[in-house]
């Protein structure tokens, strides 16, 4: 009970409502946008394309962000496009691909921690959208188009410089500090260390063996394999032993909450079915929206939070019945068994840094 106070112990002024219904009220124009086009299959591009450019918004004067934000909207716009470009291809690219994203991804360290960050923000949606793009290619009614993806993660970007555009011009065009001050935004450069480095081919090479079980074998519903081991996985050598414990909860807990959602439009057909999918992508959004205003409330529940939230929009297309809930809880505790592998790896590594330091 002591170990479970901790992961889920309460942080009360991390707790910030208003930042959570910004979100909700930038989110509802891309979900009601979709819905008026009748393409939801773009809808989470573009909701991770706002939200991840709010999270890498580094404050400052208005053009400092504009071009920071637009800098990270066109790198964010070429991982989708990979992503989604070889969502068809043999798995052989898909590992490949997810590997060395992961791999740059964690030698990013080396620029500072704000751009590690940056990196990790990439690196996560990278994951999500291959993960997107297999689901896509294994369902024949639905026509998802790489440029279409693009377009909405760029959109999702470009509506977030709108935002601060308009939020600038309200506030007298002054500076302003950065959106999320929680997040780290040291900029001084580290020394890469063979630790360091290790960690960083150890998680790549978990990634990609996530991405090769679940798509080489091509598991049903394997695509909550991979993205069940991004979450899990720590995603430095230094982060502490709670955090970590908190990453594997919070993925348990999401998975299975949206395994439970997912089971809500079995039995429904036709007009039914419409209302109950469009229902849960309000569900989903809601759930990213307390994702954003309880990230430093509990990280355990943030991280439950956005798993849910993400994992009910990708697979909401599927066909959802018992058989596929249980693979898609079995495939979420094979991933959270591959981070729990990871942060014993990873423990031997700093017991080894500790010795070798003087």
């Amino acid at each position: 009970m002591s170990w479970l106070s901790k992961v889920f112990k309460l942080n009360p002024p991390g707790l910030n409502w208003p930042r959570a219904v910004l979100f909700l009220d930038i989110a509802l124009v891309p979900l009601v946008v979709f819905w008026a086009i009748g393409h939801e299959e773009y809808l989470l591009s573009a909701l991770f394309g706002l939200l991840f450019a709010w999270l890498d918004d580094p404050g400052g004067s208005y053009g400092h962000r504009a071009s920071h934000v637009a800098a990270f909207g066109l790198i964010g716009a070429g991982l989708t496009a990979l992503a989604f470009g070889i969502g068809g291809e043999a798995w052989g690219w898909l590992v490949l691909a997810a590997f060395a994203v992961t791999l740059v991804a964690g030698l990013a360290i080396a620029f500072g921690v704000r751009r590690f960050v940056t990196a990790l923000l990439l690196n996560v949606w990278f994951i999500l959208a291959l993960s997107l793009a297999v689901g896509f290619h294994q369902h024949p009614r639905i026509t998802s188009y790489t440029w279409g993806q693009v377009l909405a993660w760029s959109g999702g970007s470009a509506l977030w410089i709108v935002v601060t555009f308009i939020g600038w011009l309200i506030r007298g065009r002054e500076d302003r500090p950065q959106p999320i001050a929680e997040l780290p935004g040291a900029t001084s450069r580290q020394k890469l260390t063979g630790p360091k480095i290790m960690f960083a081919v150890i998680r790549a090479l978990a990634i990609a063996g996530s991405v090769a079980l679940a798509f080489g074998l091509n598991l049903s519903h394997g695509v909550w394999l991979p993205i069940a081991t991004m979450i899990a996985l720590k995603p430095n050598l230094e982060q502490a032993t709670l955090v970590s414990a908190q990453r594997l909860a919070g993925a348990l807990i999401g998975a299975v909450a949206a395994a439970l959602l997912l089971l809500i439009p079995t039995s429904e057909h036709g007009l039914r079915l419409f209302a109950v999918s469009r229902g849960l992508e309000v569900v989903a959004l809601v759930l990213l929206m307390h994702g954003v205003g309880i990230r430093f409330l509990n990280y355990a529940l943030y991280c439950a939070a956005i798993a849910a939230g993400a994992l009910v929009l990708i697979d909401l297309p599927q066909p959802s019945d018992y058989t596929a809930e249980g693979y898609r809880v079995l495939w979420t505790f094979c991933g959270v068994g591959i981070g729990v592998l990871v942060m014993l790896l990873a423990g031997l590594l700093g017991k080894r840094t500790a010795k070798a330091s003087p």
